[in-house]
């Protein structure tokens, strides 16, 4: 990471590399770490909302392209880690075209070095809420054909949106562009109304300026019109389990397995 340190600013932490870190990763700063171990220490049980967010994408991606999609745009991509979006549409569909977005330029960095032979995927530094500027960016317009089906991935980034944002509005952006059979994949956090969700919510607000946690109706309300598809809208642990994880017994869920949530949906 030496090489990066004059367009990173290690003063500050980024979402993606705490992320990263909480998955077991290593890259990441000193300052990542401290937040990090914040949630690790004094929030104990935290760290399955990230493991679990990133099991509820690898299903729905894999889902996605034994389903016959073969195009994914994956907005807030965070940084690489095992079993990357392209990694698994390609076991199912080794035809997968993927577009990565992400506004750390640590992501762009290791991305490109990840994927600088790989022709059918791209990554590229741009902001989340400028979602045109993203769609007619030269390495989507020469990927992906949008006269054809697109998966539209926003796993755990549309929380970071303040309201004023309008996360909705850029889903809706998204939404409009995409051909029928086409489908969009939400995880966002969830409001628990418990001192838990309180406490981790106040902490990624105070670390990172921004953010909020939203009800089901809010989450819900994010996919527009689409289609939702089965299980609906349900938390990430529950959300199609492999058959070889499900215990004999449905065992209760965390309350922090519950504070993360995921959805997928259809344009029809």
């Amino acid at each position: 990471m030496t090489d990066l340190t004059h367009v990173i600013d290690q003063s500050k932490p980024s979402i993606a590399r705490v992320y990263d870190y909480l998955l077991g990763g290593k890259d990441n700063f000193a300052v990542d770490r401290a937040i990090g171990d914040h949630f690790k220490n004094n929030l104990p049980g935290s760290v399955a909302i990230a493991a679990g967010n990133r099991q509820a994408l690898i299903r729905a991606v894999r889902d996605l392209a034994r389903d016959g999609v073969r195009q994914f745009v994956d907005l807030g991509s965070g940084l690489p880690t095992a079993d990357n979006v392209h990694q698994v549409a390609r076991r199912h569909a080794p035809d997968a075209k993927v577009v990565y977005v992400d506004n750390d330029p640590i992501v762009l960095a290791h991305g490109r070095a990840l994927l600088a032979t790989d022709t059918g995927t791209t990554v590229f530094q741009a902001d989340l809420r400028d979602p045109r500027t993203i769609r007619e960016h030269r390495e989507v317009v020469e990927m992906i054909d949008f006269d054809r089906p697109v998966a539209v991935i926003f796993s755990a980034i549309l929380h970071h949106l303040n309201d004023d944002e309008d996360p909705a509005a850029v889903v809706r952006y998204w939404i409009d562009q995409l051909a029928t059979g086409s489908m969009v994949y939400i995880s966002h956090f969830r409001s628990g109304g418990n001192r838990e969700t309180a406490a981790a919510e106040q902490k990624l607000q105070a670390t990172f300026g921004r953010g909020r946690w939203r009800t089901d109706a809010e989450i819900a309300a994010l996919f527009g019109e689409l289609e939702l598809v089965e299980p609906g809208i349900v938390p990430c642990a529950s959300w199609r389990p492999d058959l070889a994880a499900v215990d004999k017994e449905e065992r209760e869920l965390t309350i922090w397995e519950q504070l993360i949530v995921t959805g997928l949906a259809r344009k029809v």
